[in-house]
């Protein structure tokens, strides 16, 4: 059995900053993620350039330094170098498969511009975890039941988290408890005893989880052609399978485009990750020519597959942004020793990264406040 002041549940981005404040304010912790590896999805990989340290991402990539203030400081404080997207020359846009795409000249450079991080976005989480060395985090542990308070005969002092790992089961003590995973897992995958309020329960169930509609792909190669057309790396299609795509290269790697896959959930999983590269290389030659077809690497993240990200409930992604936000009961149950984290329950910039700091923000001075 292991005790701590906190324990927080969910090694992403909220969950991971939330330990980091409290370890700061000299709070014990232990943070408890179901996967393998921490960043929850924030998830960026390396292209195996000998030599390099260039890694894509496969989850969020941008942020908004003039509008999002939280990931400006961070990002300075922690010492990580930004770059601005690529959006310099022409787009392409594909509007029916009846004629070739149509080239602009001049694409959308957007203001303020997006901004991304030298090594991908998991240098960020990277940053944080090696300022916390008294946090404990324990991967591959799923947590099952969480007891608190009165629990029919027995009444607890504190929290009582019960998890299942590969190993063995796992008990944590812990006076408060932060759970920083989307709202439908909680509510889907944790048993809560008392059982949470009916309302608080339906509330989470109904929050559309950020991403986990989504499939990304991502084509790395060794030189940028588009480029040497005169091309940005921006494309708009009507046809597919990607939607909307991007330069993605690396200053410190290779050149990449990705893309937002357009297909269903259920229409991605029926013909499985090689039909969705051999369809997304088919068109990448359509939009930039034939040397579309010859990456390097290629690398598909369908989060709607992955059980630690989505619900049978997000196989359909909104249809824009949802309104996120904390629960109209409030984000603290069980007398205020339960506290929900998560770029979904923020109270601004629900859905981006910024969000996620914030409701770690949030979490940490309600831990603090008790």
């Amino acid at each position: 059995m292991i005790r701590t002041d906190v324990a927080v549940v969910g090694a992403g981005l909220s969950g991971l900053y939330a330990a980091a404040l409290l370890n700061r304010a000299g709070r014990s912790c232990v943070v408890l993620e179901a996967r393998d590896r921490i960043g929850g999805r924030i998830l960026s990989v390396p292209a195996g350039k000998p030599g390099g340290d260039a890694r894509y991402d496969l989850g969020p990539a941008w942020f908004w330094p003039d509008m999002q203030p939280r990931m400006r400081s961070l990002v300075d404080e922690l010492g990580l170098t930004a770059f601005p997207q690529e959006t310099d020359g022409g787009m392409v846009m594909e509007r029916s498969r009846s004629g070739p795409p149509q080239r602009y000249a001049r694409g959308f450079n957007t203001e303020p511009r997006s901004m991304r991080l030298i090594g991908g976005m998991q240098t960020l989480v990277d940053a944080i975890v090696r300022r916390m060395p008294a946090v404990s985090i324990h991967r591959g542990v799923q947590v099952t039941e969480i007891h608190h308070g009165a629990s029919g005969p027995i009444r607890i002092d504190g929290v009582r988290i019960d998890a299942v790992s590969d190993s063995e089961p796992l008990t944590v003590m812990a006076d408060t408890v932060i759970l920083a995973l989307p709202p439908r897992l909680i509510a889907e995958t944790i048993a809560f005893y008392p059982a949470l309020p009916d309302g608080l329960r339906s509330e989470l169930a109904a929050v559309p989880t950020w991403m986990a509609g989504h499939a990304k792909v991502m084509a790395v190669y060794d030189r940028a052609f588009w480029r040497e057309q005169g091309l940005s790396g921006t494309a708009s299609s009507f046809v597919g399978p990607l939607m909307e795509i991007h330069d993605a290269s690396a200053p410190d790697g290779r050149p990449a485009l990705f893309g937002f896959a357009g297909f269903p959930a259920a229409a991605r999983k029926a013909m499985g990750p090689e039909q969705l590269t051999q369809m997304t290389l088919a068109q990448l030659v359509r939009l930039f020519g034939p040397d579309g077809a010859r990456p390097a690497a290629v690398f598909v993240a369908d989060w709607a597959e992955d059980p630690h990200t989505a619900t049978a409930a997000d196989g359909q992604p909104p249809a824009s942004h949802p309104d996120y936000g904390p629960p109209s009961s409030g984000i603290a149950a069980g007398d205020g020793r339960l506290i929900l984290a998560g770029t979904e329950v923020a109270a601004e910039f629900g859905g981006y990264l910024e969000g996620a700091l914030a409701a770690a923000v949030d979490a940490a001075e309600r831990v603090l406040a008790r």
